[in-house]
């Protein structure tokens, strides 16, 4: 598919989405409903459409064939902004209400229990599954020969991309726990184990990307020098960026502690 299709049909489908939460939100709000559409939730699903939108639609999707740096920034929105805040949003029942009652009942019912989708989801956002499908994909697309192929076949990156936004959404699935609940609310002490999993293979990515003292992708060691950067300062740039952007997993292990905390604090006093 020419870039340029694809390129106009996703802004056409951030567009829709955005307008169908929008709608949906605005009908709950009148229904009453404000704490499923919170205004919180509003700002933080069209957070994620723009963190979207800013990775493949922006200036960033160009500069990212000529800077690993800059591609780094791109695969990090797709994979720890744009999904965690697109599930904030609990989208699947606001989006439902923005659409017309008839095609709200379709759009809901492969996700209605015992459909073949719902156990698909269920299976591949229990905590050991979603974590080995990110994690492996995140390591594999980075290994020299699939990450070069990548950046030269362009129906090859479409798809990287969309490996990297779709496993990160099975990730951050169990965490955020958005409808539809597909299981019991789980333990927060898995959850943090589960973070700290991933904050530990994410630092130790970042170092395999930085501490080569060569350019691991020859394509970058091109255009980088053709830009006047020195491709190994921004090899080491895109690995520190890796690494720190670990530190994103520090959040919800923090707010966990905190929740569970109030949680203790509530049955100590009401034991007292």
């Amino acid at each position: 598919m020419d870039e340029l299709i694809l390129k106009t049909l996703l802004a056409l489908l951030l567009t829709g989405l955005g307008a169908a939460y929008t709608l949906g939100w605005w009908r709950l709000r009148a229904a009453g409903h404000a704490q499923v559409a919170a205004s919180w939730r509003l700002a933080l699903y069209l957070g994620g459409l723009a963190s979207l939108a800013a990775a493949l639609l922006s200036p960033l999707e160009a500069l990212a064939e000529e800077l690993f740096s800059a591609h780094m920034i791109q695969h990090e929105l797709l994979t720890m902004y744009a999904p965690a805040l697109l599930l904030l949003g609990n989208p699947l029942p606001v989006v439902l209400w923005g659409l017309p009652r008839r095609a709200r009942r379709t759009a809901a019912r492969p996700l209605t229990r015992g459909r073949a989708l719902r156990r698909a989801l269920w299976t591949l956002t229990r905590l050991p599954v979603a974590w080995a499908l990110y994690v492996g994909t995140l390591w594999a697309w980075h290994l020299p020969f699939l990450y070069e192929a990548a950046i030269r076949n362009f129906e090859l990156h479409v798809l990287e991309h969309a490996a990297f936004f779709g496993t990160a959404v099975l990730f951050w699935w169990p965490i955020i726990e958005p409808a539809p609940r597909l299981r019991r609310r789980l333990n927060a002490g898995f959850k943090i184990l589960y973070l700290i999993a991933a904050t530990a293979q994410n630092t130790l990515l970042g170092m395999f990307l930085s501490l080569p003292q060569r350019a691991l992708y020859r394509h970058y060691a091109q255009t980088a020098a053709a830009r006047g950067a020195d491709p190994l300062d921004d090899q080491t740039l895109a690995g520190g960026i890796m690494w720190a952007s670990g530190h994103m997993y520090l959040l919800p292990i923090l707010l966990l502690v905190w929740a569970y905390a109030r949680q203790d604090a509530r049955a100590s006093r009401s034991l007292a």
